[in-house]
């Protein structure tokens, strides 16, 4: 990475977040692209996007590379995650952020829109427990327009198939474990790097004082999401991408 002690290289720290992400879920890109042909199938080339949990902003990096004619709010709470993202997205007028909780019932309330075309989210829900979740998408079910789409990609495994799971869980981890001996930061490093980074030490701090080392949340199956996203108020919802640990689930308002 970039010598980062003055002023900060964003985009070098987008690029070692993604590099810490992908050790983790090395067809992360294969996710964001079957997302990105959802959202232009379904709601068009300039679509009004709110970015959930947007963490440093990897969805609407992605969004505006595809399809520069879209505009993208982002929420989070990760105070040293959000810096990143304002610090990337400076200047940029297709894209805003709001500092917000989603587990407060009225953190919609900070949004500059009442409706959204589409509303994505990745590798970030997983950290809510399923009651809080629920309400979430009951919420959403009223911030996607009509015909608009929500989806969540995500760390959704089938409990139906333990010994699957199981196998799929060594042999990735045997993978994760070669990549590490060859340098790949995993979780703990790139938070390391931040803690020690003179303009990301403080948000880091605040961040571990609201969720401690990790969030403790519920990986629940695909096809909970898929009930749970009719019930508040989606017309369809299905997966349209899936690896042996992770889904793509997407519902149709």
């Amino acid at each position: 990475m970039a010598d980062m002690t003055t002023r900060p290289d964003w985009q070098a720290w987008q690029r070692s977040w993604d590099r810490q992400q992908e050790w983790y879920m090395p067809d992360r890109e294969e996710r964001f692209r079957v997302m990105l042909d959802m959202v232009e199938a379904l709601v068009g080339p300039a679509p009004r996007v709110l970015d959930l949990a947007c963490g440093t902003g990897s969805i609407t990096t992605r969004l505006l590379d595809r399809l520069p004619a879209a505009t993208s709010v982002g929420v989070d709470l990760d105070p040293a995650l959000l810096t990143i993202a304002r610090g990337t997205f400076a200047g940029d007028e297709r894209v805003s952020f709001v500092t917000a909780d989603l587990k407060d019932p009225a953190w919609a309330d900070r949004l500059p829109a009442a409706s959204y075309d589409a509303v994505l989210t990745a590798t970030a829900l997983h950290w809510m427990h399923s009651g809080p979740l629920a309400a979430l998408y009951g919420r959403l079910g009223g911030l996607v327009r009509e015909g608009g789409v929500f989806m969540n990609a995500d760390h959704m495994p089938d409990p139906t198939t333990p010994r699957i799971n199981a196998a799929e869980r060594a042999h990735r981890h045997a993978a994760m474990d070669r990549a590490k001996e060859a340098g790949a930061l995993d979780w703990a490093d790139w938070w390391d790097l931040a803690a020690e980074d003179p303009v990301l030490a403080e948000p880091t701090a605040r961040r571990f004082e609201i969720y401690g080392e990790h969030a403790d949340g519920e990986t629940m199956p695909a096809e909970w999401h898929q009930r749970v996203l009719r019930e508040s108020g989606f017309a369809e919802a299905r997966t349209v991408w899936s690896s042996p640990s992770d889904a793509l689930v997407l519902a149709l308002r």
